[in-house]
């Protein structure tokens, strides 16, 4: 297994290396590495149906947001996995993907965050019931929300992405210090009580980072290393430090380009000719979206996440979720830095280059890890693929000797395919 050593954000990072696709759920940690509570995978292929019905989602999906590439992971352990990449590096170029090459995991990076709050409660170090201006350093006047509430995205703080995302695309080798980033969402106007419901705020995030590093005089590279990636043997998952690099940074693994396309002078959509965002600072989403990984690092981790598998004895993390939105479905809710969608618990989201989307079910053991290199779209199409990837999958057909669960999820892939191609912003081949 290949390794390298990262420098990390203000130390030197963990070893990583890449998993093989055989390897691609299990840790290669030590023997203190964490358990997994889920039945078994079986270690084969989907049947043919289900495989081409995976890949004409991924391609289609891929189309629709104009990129040239993508990587994918589904498992569903009664009846096969899917580890691929898909399409070409670039737009114009025949450069294959590999299903190894590293990537900008976006907003997944809010869960990691919140294990480590999770963490250093357990051990005594600080509370979910800490408040904020008096743990988060230049967080003054925020006297009425805890760290808690900026896991749950409680707070009623706003968010710095709507904002800044054309300076990021603009100038992505920049470095943003996380209290500038932080003060454009706490500047906004707040409209709900702090822990009366859930409003999307990567700002909260990025205070709950400078918190646990008050907290703990660490940076939260090293916290994420110590209480999340090496613990999951995660060894191609890390928190990169802010001077401007690929994904993979100085190791000998791959980077996925990443890229987005942007308008003409006529105003149209160059679909087929996106501006190379691969090497950027990952200080721009730091605590919030900042981590990067491989697909079957995040097929792991989101499995771990969902299982609740890095927690401590007695803790809940999951029990009292939000609506997403007064209009969402009963079954999307949102907590401890994750959203519920049915039986599946995930994140998703996007950086600049990269939108990304892992799910898994902590009964069934359901898994579903993508990412797309192109983010002249709604990062909602990601989720909407990931949905339709687990509706296929949930569908496949036990193989020999095993036996296929009964439940299901509260949408169908035709459901989630319409979806996608509703957020299409590129033209779609003809039928």
């Amino acid at each position: 297994m290949a390794r390298a050593v990262r420098r990390a954000r203000h130390v030197v990072g963990a070893t990583v290396g890449i998993l093989t696709a055989t390897l691609a759920l299990s840790a290669c940690a030590g023997a203190d590495a964490v358990e997994i509570d889920l039945p078994a995978q079986v270690e084969a292929a989907f049947p043919a149906d289900t495989q081409t019905q995976l890949e004409a989602a991924v391609t289609e999906a891929m189309a629709a947001t104009g990129s040239s590439g993508a990587i994918v992971g589904v498992w569903a352990p009664w009846s096969g996995e899917w580890i691929a990449g898909v399409g070409t590096q670039t737009a114009t170029g025949s450069e294959p993907v590999d299903a190894d090459m590293e990537f900008r995991a976006a907003r997944i990076t809010r869960a990691m965050t919140c294990d480590v709050l999770y963490a250093l409660a357990d051990e005594g170090v600080v509370s979910l019931d800490d408040v904020v201006s008096e743990s988060a350093p230049g967080a003054a006047g925020l006297t009425d929300m805890t760290l808690g509430q900026l896991c749950d995205s409680t707070s009623g703080l706003g968010t710095y992405a709507d904002v800044l995302w054309p300076k990021w695309v603009a100038t992505p080798d920049r470095i943003w210090a996380p209290l500038e980033l932080a003060a454009f969402g706490v500047g906004e106007e707040r409209d709900t009580v702090p822990g009366s419901g859930f409003v999307n705020s990567d700002a909260g995030y990025i205070l709950l980072g400078t918190a646990l590093e008050a907290a703990t005089n660490r940076p939260l590279s090293d916290l994420i290393a110590s209480y999340v990636t090496e613990p999951l043997g995660l060894e191609s998952t890390w928190l990169p430090g802010d001077e401007p690099a690929t994904p993979a940074g100085d190791s000998e693994a791959l980077s996925l380009v990443g890229g987005q396309s942007l308008r003409g002078e006529d105003g149209q959509l160059q679909c087929t000719e996106p501006r190379d965002l691969t090497e950027a600072s990952a200080s721009m989403g730091w605590a919030d979206s900042g981590v990067v990984s491989t697909i079957s690092d995040l097929g792991r981790y989101v499995q771990a996440l969902a299982t609740g598998a890095l927690l401590g004895e007695g803790q809940t993390r999951f029990a009292n979720p939000f609506p997403v939105s007064s209009s969402s479905p009963s079954w999307y809710t949102y907590t401890g830095g994750a959203f519920q969608a049915g039986s599946l618990i995930g994140q998703h989201g996007a950086l600049p280059g990269y939108m990304t989307a892992a799910y898994a079910d902590p009964e069934t053991g359901l898994t579903v890890a993508v990412v797309l290199n192109n983010t002249a779209a709604s990062s909602l199409v990601v989720r909407d693929l990931a949905w339709e990837l687990a509706a296929i999958a949930s569908k496949a057909p036990a193989a020999s000797g095993e036996t296929a669960p009964a439940a299901g999820l509260p949408w169908t892939a035709e459901q989630q395919q319409e979806a996608v191609l509703q957020r299409a912003v590129c033209p779609l081949p003809a039928p």
